[in-house]
């Protein structure tokens, strides 16, 4: 169906990538496993967590595999209570610049319901969180090192893929993950999304840190809107539509242009 020159089909899903800051706490009872969708990645999930808080028990090897300085061992202790510490719903445990410009919990109502529906988080340590997934704190970036492991990528690759190409069969994708996230499991046929810096004398260059924020707003924008969209042009009508300037570079990629 077309209307007002937008398609729909049966639903979009937003895959945002996650943030390295992360909210303390939460009222959630400690982790399980069975309470996150996508059961068929369980078996991963916890292979995972118990090698995480495995590693928290050496904290010179988790800063090495982290990335992490000693100012930073809070974090190490994060991962070593995994199982036992509480959750929060994986949209308000995650912060930073994306998730400021997303502002969920300003939407009300039906944009509300809209947004845990569509919003979903590419996860270092749980492969694909829904919104209400409740998960602890945690540190695992998507370039972690673990010892004795190859590549997060490569261990995601078999498990998370299937999942993802599936979800993309009956569902616009709109894939605002950054590189390093979306090379853990790509999505076939998924949107994604450029942010450019248009200079005066006409030319463009990569946004790089403030990207977030735009892929944020237009995170925002797909999660509350009563409109279905079908495919990248329909995503660039609604976005024009709430004052973003978009351009289409391919048929599955769009350019969301800003002043330099």
């Amino acid at each position: 169906m077309v209307t007002q020159g937008i398609s729909y089909r049966h639903g979009v899903l937003v895959l945002l990538p996650p943030s390295e800051t992360k909210l303390d706490g939460g009222d959630g009872p400690p982790l399980q496993l069975d309470a996150l969708r996508h059961p068929e990645l369980a078996a991963a999930r916890k292979e995972l967590v118990d090698h995480v808080v495995a590693l928290a028990g050496d904290v010179v090897a988790s800063r090495a595999a982290l990335g992490l300085s000693p100012r930073q061992d809070g974090e190490i202790a994060r991962n070593a209570a995994l199982w036992t510490a509480p959750t929060a719903p994986a949209l308000l445990r995650y912060t930073g610049v994306l998730y400021d410009a997303l502002d969920v919990r300003s939407l009300k109502g039906a944009a509300a319901a809209r947004a845990q529906a569509r919003l979903a988080v590419g996860s270092a340590l749980f492969g694909l969180l829904h919104a209400d997934d409740p998960v602890p704190a945690y540190r695992l970036s998507a370039g972690s090192v673990l010892p004795g492991r190859g590549t997060l990528a490569a261990f995601w690759k078999p498990a998370l893929e299937p999942v993802l190409a599936a979800i993309a069969a009956g569902e616009l994708v709109v894939d605002l993950r950054s590189g390093s996230y979306a090379a853990i499991a790509r999505i076939p046929g998924a949107v994604t999304a450029t942010v450019l810096a248009e200079h005066a004398d006409g030319r463009r260059t990569i946004v790089s840190h403030f990207n977030k924020s735009h892929k944020g707003a237009l995170a925002r924008v797909l999660a509350g809107t009563r409109a279905e969209p079908a495919d990248a042009a329909a995503v660039a009508t609604l976005a024009r539509r709430a004052g973003m300037r978009v351009e289409r570079s391919a048929p599955l990629s769009l350019e969301i242009i800003v002043p330099a």
